[in-house]
């Protein structure tokens, strides 16, 4: 077995028992405050080592973990996203009641779960990775335990999150039972479309359905999203959201390809049903978190577009999106960290005046959020571009006249926000105290933002590149 295949998910590993130790050998809460750095470091090395394997190929165990281009694209995208959501929420994370080595460690433990779902070939490293994944966020979103709606939001995630764990493992069980075979390749040789096989991936698409918060199952997201610690709803809006997707991808694509007659009119109609609730209701919350859910579900809603092409062209529009989708989000809770910490208020009105008392936050606010309804010339346009490109070269031109029509009603509820920051009244005048790492980031999101949006080429490259390993 060759062990540098894994050698990212062995040094996450590492990591994340360093900084647990490290957490208890440090004599203070002042000095452990560095361990932030360390581990943004650390994921940061950890990324050049996965940017360094983007070319290679191979399978580890069995053929049960796979190492190729797609898995390499969103190993990166995961890193980026922790790495850079970490950046901005040192001083944040200070003020939990807790040690802030179980933090990192946690949130490092949750990218090792991620990047086994990005790599996954089989139906056990699957179930094994999400696991890994969904246990350390159960412990994220409750984190701040001297809140009692983060531990409302733990308890939820957890009851919600283990039903629909149970009902993806049950049709795992009628897949293999019917299949014989846990591997991708000897599912595809072995699928019939037979009632057992259909409801095992039924009750799987059910799964990870919960996991991408599409609707019908995407009832947990508004609570848990406004309950949990600010970076841990900007890491369940982007890397738990992309993490299923990119195990969703693998199986429909790559195991149960043969039933594409089954399963493609349903993700059809999750895409449709997602975009049209996600955007509707996001127009009547006040709460920033709870609208930044509504429009999660929208998002997820245009990311099933790319699944509905089932081609090369529609993943590359999923991975160029979630890229890009990565940057917007990681400037708008920048934002809406240093509002919370300034104010202690997560409701629009805690934005008013914002362009006055801190014009930089206002305008990463602003582009993330244009660049999240697909406006020109930020990112969003060109990643919504390539998705509904792919589903009109299959046939689909309605869904994509309907991502339109949602995106520009999206416009609407985005605009209330920039509303409040620049013609709204701030309640005070006090100046903000934003840290050098959070303006760095927000600075970062918003050149990332604009430059993909005027020049796409390379990442959308990287994309193709990487979708055509999947094929």
């Amino acid at each position: 077995m060759n062990f540098l295949l894994i050698s990212p998910e062995i040094l996450l590993v590492c990591l994340a028992v360093f900084l647990v130790v490290l957490d208890l050998l440090l004599p203070d809460r002042e000095t452990r405050s560095s361990i932030g750095y360390l581990a943004v470091f650390g994921l940061t090395g950890i990324m050049l080592v996965v940017i360094n394997q983007f070319g290679a190929a191979g399978t580890f165990y069995a053929d049960m973990y796979q190492l190729d281009r797609y898995a390499a694209f969103f190993k990166i995208l995961f890193l980026a996203a922790v790495s850079l959501t970490l950046l901005f929420s040192f001083d944040y994370v200070d003020r939990l009641p807790r040690h802030v080595g179980e933090f990192y460690a946690m949130i490092v433990f949750s990218v090792l779960g991620m990047m086994m779902l990005a790599s996954a070939n089989d139906l056990i490293t699957f179930f094994v990775g999400m696991g890994v994944m969904n246990v350390s966020f159960y412990i994220l979103v409750g984190y701040h335990f001297n809140d009692g709606r983060s531990g409302e939001a733990g308890v939820k995630y957890l009851v919600l999150s283990a039903a629909s764990s149970a009902v993806m493992l049950y049709g795992l069980s009628l897949i293999y039972g019917y299949t014989g075979s846990v591997t991708f390749e000897g599912i595809i040789q072995a699928v019939r479309p037979v009632p057992a096989m259909l409801a095992g991936c039924a009750m799987v698409l059910i799964g990870l359905g919960f996991k991408i918060a599409a609707v019908p199952f995407h009832m947990w997201s508004p609570d848990i999203y406004e309950g949990a610690p600010v970076p841990v709803t900007a890491l369940l809006a982007i890397c738990s959201k992309m993490a299923a997707f990119a195990v969703l991808l693998r199986i429909l694509l790559q195991a149960v390809p043969a039933l594409a007659g089954m399963w493609l009119p349903v993700i059809v109609a999750l895409a449709a049903v997602s975009m049209i609730v996600g955007n509707v209701i996001a127009m009547n919350q006040s709460n920033i978190k709870r609208l930044l859910a509504y429009s999660s579900i929208a998002q997820a809603g245009y990311l099933l577009c790319g699944l509905v092409a089932a081609n090369a062209a529609g993943i590359k529009g999923i991975l160029f999106y979630g890229m890009l989708y990565v940057f917007a989000n990681v400037g708008a809770f920048a934002v809406i960290t240093a509002v919370k910490m300034h104010t202690g208020a997560e409701d629009i009105e805690a934005f008013s005046g914002l362009s006055r008392k801190a014009p930089l936050l206002a305008v990463v606010m602003t582009v993330s959020l244009l660049s999240m309804a697909g406006i020109p010339p930020m990112a969003g346009f060109a990643g919504k571009l390539y998705l509904f490109l792919a589903v009109v070269d299959q046939g689909y031109l309605w869904l994509a006249l309907l991502g339109f029509v949602m995106s520009m009603i999206s416009v609407y509820y985005y605009l209330l926000v920039a509303k409040a920051m620049y013609w709204g009244e701030a309640k005070d005048w006090h100046s903000y105290s934003v840290s050098t790492s959070l303006t760095c980031t927000a600075m970062l999101s918003l050149v990332a933002t604009l430059l993909l949006g005027i020049y796409p080429g390379p990442l959308a490259d990287l994309a193709s590149m990487a979708a055509a390993s999947l094929f």
